[in-house]
């Protein structure tokens, strides 16, 4: 099976765009050093320094001092910064998503996406940190004023995954900027030129570069051990999976560094008999492919009502079959690779366990050979509950459908997990959207829309899929720290 393959022009647009990162370089990795690979090829493209535990404790120390000067700055100045910050992320548009397709495999149009994505939170922010939370009141008691107020939290320490690279960066950072706060950054081993590239920009636009220090490791847990145990750091933000969020907050603990946390899920997306059936298959698509299904929020569990269920199994399966595979920066090409070998491998072993114990497959199933992480859109119909990719988190362009009968039955299987993160609902019915959304245990619900998250909303989870929010005002809270003063008052005559 040929896979299609980018145009000369596109390549070498590319390749320009990785030889503009700061300090780029491509040579065959020594020691304290590792590669970053291109999905797509299994190819090298760029090498860069594994720094050690001692190295990040220097980029603390920078950061912090930076930090006490940011924090005095004026929210206008900060404002100012971050709107132009927006402009520079705008206008390199091309050159950023270039990046992005080539070290984590999105298609060029879906990178796209990820930029004005990414670049919306750095808006937002400009915007919001100008309406700063606060409070003044009398007691109730008498005798005094009650004042509150907003304080920058201090330094923080930011965590990103791989899968959204840019956007995962920038809905952390920007806040940080926003509240008057310092970063030290580590962006994952697998993607993490785009953080690079994304923070030059910001420095380009104004934001001084000592207040964004990137920490490129692949000491991971050292380099947490380390920097959580320095008492410089007052927040810690990180998406990632729930084991290693678990793991982060216990060293959190030890000096009780303020914490947010995006964590796993594993989401349920509802079709009930009386939804729209084109609107549901076009919602499902977006909810389980943005970004080749490597999504904490993808559709994980399709549940279909029996009443519907053959007529959307098969317009689902015909819009997944009609996916076209291929290089991420390849004309034409609706599904990139995934981010690594063992994904593929996982997508296979879930696949043939299920159809073992029952599962029919409509369409895909399998990884293409030679080189590059690709795996084919896939529909599983008619998925026991008890087959393995029914009770884990997918992470990639494999459907597993079952059966509903009753809005009951579905809500107990829906919410029959430790996880919390989205829920998705397709039906016609407002009462029913409402009352379903109101009883699922997730944190966002998309209703009719398979893309809920925006940066004006707060995006988080409930159970072990996390705490705290990012966007909106509670994302800029989470940078900040509540002081109260109480002013004494007496009679004056």
């Amino acid at each position: 099976m040929s896979l299609p393959f980018p145009s000369a022009e596109r390549l070498a647009a590319s390749d320009q765009a990785l030889r503009s990162l700061p300090g780029y370089s491509n040579h065959q990795p020594g020691a304290n050093e590792f590669a970053v690979l291109d999905p797509s090829t299994e190819e090298r493209i760029a090498t860069l320094p594994s720094l050690s535990p001692e190295q990040a404790i220097e980029e603390v120390a920078i950061a912090h001092q930076a930090g006490r000067d940011w924090a005095k700055t004026t929210p206008r100045h900060r404002s100012d910064t971050l709107h132009n910050a927006y402009q520079v992320l705008i206008a390199t548009k091309e050159r950023l998503a270039y990046v992005i397709s080539r070290e984590m495999g999105k298609t060029l149009a879906e990178a796209q996406g990820e930029v004005q994505y990414a670049a919306d939170y750095v808006r937002w922010y400009a915007d919001e940190l100008l309406r700063p939370a606060g409070g003044y009141r009398d007691n109730p008691a008498g005798g005094s004023t009650i004042l509150t107020k907003r304080a920058p939290v201090g330094l923080a320490l930011l965590i990103a995954p791989w899968n959204f690279p840019m956007a995962m960066i920038t809905r952390k950072i920007a806040p940080a900027i926003a509240a008057g706060c310092a970063s030290v950054i580590k962006p994952a081993g697998l993607t993490p030129l785009t953080t690079l590239l994304t923070v030059e920009l910001l420095a380009e636009a104004g934001v001084p570069r000592e207040l964004m220090r990137v920490v490129t490791t692949t000491q991971s847990s050292a380099f947490s051990e380390a920097v959580l145990a320095d008492p410089r750091i007052r927040k810690i933000s990180f998406t990632g999976s729930t084991s290693v969020g678990s793991t982060l907050m216990g060293l959190a603990a030890k000096n009780i560094v303020k914490s947010s946390m995006e964590l796993g899920g594993n989401a349920p997306l509802i079709v009930f008999d009386d939804a729209d059936l084109e609107r549901a298959v076009e919602g499902a698509l977006l909810a389980k492919l943005r970004n080749g299904g490597q999504s904490c929020v993808a559709a994980n569990r399709i549940y279909v009502q029996d009443g519907i269920a053959d007529d959307f199994v098969e317009a689902f399966s015909k819009r997944m079959s009609e996916m076209v595979l291929g290089h991420s920066i390849a004309e034409g090409v609706d599904l990139g690779p995934v981010i690594n070998r063992d994904a593929v491998n996982n997508f296979q072993r879930l696949v043939d366990d299920a159809i073992t114990r029952g599962a029919e497959l409509r369409t895909g199933g399998r990884a293409p050979e030679g080189a590059g992480y690709f795996f084919e859109a896939t529909v599983l119909d008619r998925v026991p509950l008890d087959s393995d990719i029914a009770n884990t988190e997918i992470f990639g362009p494999v459907a597993a459908i079952s059966r509903f009968s009753t809005q009951q039955e579905v809500l107990q299987r829906a919410n029959d997990t430790p996880f919390g993160l989205a829920g998705y609902v397709f039906t016609e019915n407002l009462d029913r959207a409402l009352n379903v959304a109101d009883q699922l245990e997730t944190g966002l619900v998309g209703i009719n829309n398979g893309v809920p998250s925006n940066p004006a909303a707060p995006f988080g989870g409930m159970k072990q899929s996390g705490l705290g929010r990012e966007g909106s005002h509670e994302g800029l809270e989470e940078y900040q720290e509540v002081r109260y003063y109480n002013i004494a008052r007496r009679e004056t005559r």
